[in-house]
């Protein structure tokens, strides 16, 4: 699933606490852009301050000056109650402003019925460096500076208080209204006002219709959201030590966060480095393996159980996924105390030192999950494994538990249609309507994943936003129940400053930024599992006839001729009218 970080001066002189907790929870200094200002393209501007709305769908340039035919002087949208939408405008500018900041208000019926400002969130993007796809037009492969392309690109999503624009700069601004489930339907206005200082720029108006039709709570969404958190990552950037009360409190908004856009699956790593370094930060063991004296083995889930259960508080509740019975590299470590040292173990699936390895594993961990009541949400997770290691791997553990869950993300077998509860297909591939039809009927969640490996649709830093929308109607239009990524918050060395890394394309590793900070790429995301639930519950309603041309234009080949923001603003018009 995982698919140098180039060495740039970073231009950053902290004192006091260390650069991850600066880097975590305060301002920061963006990269300078590679290119220099074009004072030509700044010319023709009329000088002074802009403020227009502009496009969800466009990744606007901070050293250019937006392209006039995407800017508006209002917004208006649709939606429904307990919906959040979205758009961003743009303050571009001749001369450097100080403390620009942003006034927002609630907004209004004309009946009085009243959207909280609470419920209104401006934030204002930020760059960060990406790169590009490869020759053969994926993100995968090791990445040297002389072969790619470097830009500075708008992506996360600060909600500070204010920021400086320098001259002949542009700062786009995302605004965010969720519409309280408890709205009455009907046309809302509001305004957001842009000030510097204590002087206002400009006043924005827009408008929200609000629809006469609810949509569920994140926690109660149906689509299968897993993305596969790193609490590691998170250890690195807040300099606190693993597990500790610090960590567990660094975590919380970041896992609200993903609660939040209807996250189903909590991430543990049952053996350490499932993944043969492929992050930043190698994945722990969250289960210690000790290999005793006598030949027999303990288990200490101390590290597991404290995870899963703040998870479970965070409102992430649905599955838990351990990662991995095959790892990339087959090496196996623990404890042996007959030595005093950590040993490791290497085997293949399907050999004796492999079953004599994991049967002890597997008779202890069912009887400590059913112990816990979380063996019925658990599954033993694999990723990209080959089919024949599958099938050595399914046949030990069901000779240990016929109930274990399986899961897996990686390419289709008809083979282990029948063997596998969480089947994640890689994009492109897909189940037989047969198979499809009997797994949704025993609720088995059956969904696609993106990596590395697709040019588009995909959610790296410098893939168009609309594509990270386009997913959700994919799997709507597949007929799929979720969505899989491999990386929520895999931050390289330092993210806010540059996405890049050392074997795959910019922003690959991680969707959100330290802060906690969004992204335009998570929240057009969201707007897409939104997109995915109203569907459903609009083919409930016997409407699926009204979506049936929409949604079949939604193959990936399509993009390759369409824009996935036209193809998105064209299906989200068809939800609205219905």
């Amino acid at each position: 699933m995982f698919r140098h970080v180039y060495v740039t001066a970073l231009l950053l002189a902290f004192s006091g606490p260390s650069f991850a907790q600066k880097a975590a929870s305060a301002d920061y200094r963006e990269l300078p852009d590679p290119r220099p200002v074009d004072a030509a393209a700044w010319s023709t501007v009329q000088p002074g301050t802009h403020v227009y709305f502009g496009s969800a769908d466009i990744r606007y340039d901070k050293i250019y000056a937006p392209a006039s035919s995407s800017l508006s002087t209002s917004w208006s949208a649709k939606a429904w109650k307990g919906e959040k939408v979205h758009t961003q405008f743009v303050v571009y500018t001749t001369k450097p402003l100080e403390a620009v900041s942003i006034e927002k208000t609630g907004l209004q019926s004309a009946n009085g019925s009243k959207i909280p400002a609470s419920a209104v969130q401006p934030g204002f993007i930020r760059y960060v460096m990406t790169d590009e796809l490869n020759a053969q037009g994926g993100g995968c492969g090791y990445r040297q500076a002389k072969d790619f392309d470097s830009s500075l690109v708008a992506d996360g999503i600060d909600f500070m208080p204010a920021i400086s624009v320098a001259a002949n700069n542009t700062q786009p601004v995302w605004l965010s209204i969720t519409v309280p489930p408890a709205t009455p339907a009907g046309l809302y206005k509001g305004a957001v006002k842009v000030k510097s200082g204590k002087g206002y720029l400009a006043t924005l108006n827009y408008e929200i219709t609000v629809a006469d039709r609810t949509l569920p709570q994140p926690k109660d969404w149906k689509f299968h959201l897993d993305l596969w958190q790193s609490p590691y990552a998170v250890a690195r950037m807040y300099n606190v030590k693993p597990w500790s009360k610090e960590h567990f409190e660094a975590m919380k908004p970041y896992m609200k966060m993903l609660a939040a856009a209807g996250q189903k699956v909590i991430t543990t790593s049952i053996i350490y480095d499932p993944w043969n370094g492929q992050t930043e930060d190698i994945y722990g063991d969250m289960i210690k393996w000790t290999k005793k004296k006598d030949g027999s083995w303990s288990f200490d889930y101390s590290v597991f159980d404290k995870w899963v259960v703040f998870m479970q508080e965070m409102g992430i509740t649905k599955q838990i996924a351990c990662y991995s019975m095959i790892p990339w590299n087959l090496k196996f470590y623990y404890f042996d105390e007959a030595t005093g040292k950590e040993a490791v173990l290497v085997a293949k699936p399907g050999t004796p030192e492999y079953d004599n390895h994991w049967r002890p594993m597997l008779t202890d961990f069912a009887k400590h999950l059913k112990a816990k009541g979380w063996f019925g949400i658990t599954c033993i997770a694999m990723d990209e494994r080959p089919m024949e290691a599958m099938q050595s791997a399914i046949k030990l553990i069901r000779n240990v538990d016929k109930d274990f869950k399986v899961s897996l993300a990686g390419n289709y077998h008809k083979e282990l249609v029948n063997d596998i509860y969480d089947y994640c297909v890689a994009s492109g591939q897909d189940f037989s309507a047969e198979e499809r039809k009997w797994r949704f009927e025993k609720g088995w969640p059956s969904t696609y994943y993106t990596c590395c490996v697709e040019g588009f649709p995909n959610t790296f830093t410098f893939s168009p936003p609309a594509e990270a929308a386009w997913l959700g109607w994919h799997a709507a239009s597949r007929n799929y129940n979720g969505y899989l990524r491999w990386a929520f918050n895999c931050w390289v060395k330092h993210p806010l400053q540059d996405s890049r890394f050392r074997s795959w394309a910019a922003g690959d590793t991680y969707l959100v930024y330290p802060g906690p900070r969004s992204s335009i790429r998570f929240e057009r995301m969201i707007e897409g599992i939104q997109a995915y639930e109203k569907v459903q519950i609009l083919k409930a309603e016997g409407k699926g006839e009204a979506l049936d041309k929409v949604l079949k234009s939604f193959e990936i080949n399509a993009l390759k001729a369409r824009k996935a923001g036209d193809m998105v603003s064209k299906a989200n018009a068809v939800l609205n009218s219905l």
